[in-house]
């Protein structure tokens, strides 16, 4: 073979080397579904919602039956049905409380939607409470990321609310209503791997698969779990969950990452069918409440977005904790205070 030969059948392989590695590290592999071949078990009780996908869920407190208050809980990202929620049956039944908390799709034991958006969970969540039997209306407790559903709900649903309450709901950067300034300020305050992650999420999302998983840069503080991310009382909840009895309940992210995790930061940080900023009080003749619950010490979600955020919506209360960081709902105190203003109208004086 001549060498111009050799030199055109190189770069050939070569070319054909880089097409397939980089089709590779751009294609996520196949979510391993709950209940089919070579995938995770179903042990939850679920649902099977009109397009045939379930969706699995976990029951607190009283008997839905003859409960005063009906709470669906929708957990953040890497998360499930089954995070730690600390509150006692005995605080539950004083209340009579139902809480009923689901695996959004892809995570746990709920099927996978691919072309899941704000809009397609937040009729999920629908179905979801019409197959449960909830009634015409219900409360609505969203976690961190799950706030998402949160927004979708005031926007389409808001006729099913009884009352809401944001728990740390993550920010969108990318909301039209923000001043250009802030949220360009609050990314650069968050480590330089994270916003290069939110950047990705939110301009070219097919890149993420790749970010998450190359081994070259520094990919995401916030998804490695690291201490910086967290407030000294956040380390101190999670000191004390590591303490906490193991359970049998499923890897949140068994199903695969693609699925749970990374469609959530491309879904959060996208571009929505709405700004949530542009929202009407979706109780303006009724008592009907939306809170908004902030840890001052929060490095996953600025405060200074949050407030902006409520001086847009003054519908909103707002309730500011100081001393605290993003897992406010995993502290005891904190979380029967949430539940006993969102459903009694108490003010909480841990505030």
């Amino acid at each position: 073979m001549s060498s111009e030969l050799m030199y055109e059948a190189a770069v050939l392989v070569l070319g054909a080397s880089f097409v397939i590695w980089a089709w590779k590290s751009l294609t996520p592999p196949d979510p391993r579904i709950c209940g089919k071949p070579n995938g995770p078990p179903v042990t939850s009780k679920r649902v099977k919602l009109s397009d045939g996908r379930h969706l699995a869920y976990r029951e607190y407190g009283v008997a839905k039956g003859c409960a005063k208050f009906r709470v669906v809980v929708v957990h953040g990202i890497d998360s499930s049905k089954d995070f730690y929620l600390p509150l006692s049956q005995e605080f539950m039944e004083e209340l009579g409380l139902y809480i009923v908390a689901y695996d959004r799709p892809g995570y746990g034991e709920s099927d996978p939607n691919p072309n899941r958006t704000v809009k397609s969970e937040t009729f999920d969540l629908e179905e979801f409470a019409d197959k449960l039997q909830l009634g015409s209306k219900f409360y609505l407790v969203g976690l961190s990321m799950g706030n998402y559903v949160s927004w979708g709900s005031l926007r389409y649903i808001p006729h099913r609310l009884a009352g809401v309450a944001l728990v740390a709901p993550v920010i969108n950067y990318w909301w039209p209503s923000f001043p250009q300034k802030l949220p360009d300020e609050a990314l650069k305050r968050i480590p330089k791997s994270d916003a290069r992650m939110l950047w990705i999420s939110h301009h070219v999302p097919g890149l993420l698969f790749w970010w998450l998983t190359q081994k070259w840069f520094p990919s995401s503080e916030v998804m490695n779990r690291s201490p910086v991310v967290f407030s000294q009382k956040d380390m101190e909840i999670i000191v004390m969950m590591s303490q906490l009895p193991p359970g049998n309940e499923p890897n949140p992210c068994q199903q695969g990452n693609s699925e749970s995790c990374y469609r959530d930061l491309k879904l959060g940080f996208g571009s929505w069918e709405f700004d949530p900023m542009e929202l009407k009080n979706p109780f303006p003749d009724n008592p009907g409440v939306v809170q908004l619950w902030q840890g001052y010490e929060d490095r996953l979600v600025p405060y200074k977005l949050q407030r902006f955020l409520v001086e847009k919506l003054p519908w909103i209360k707002y309730h500011e904790i100081p001393g605290r960081g993003h897992l406010i709902i995993h502290e005891t105190a904190l979380c029967e205070a949430i539940f006993k203003s969102l459903l009694l109208g108490e003010e909480p004086s841990i505030v």
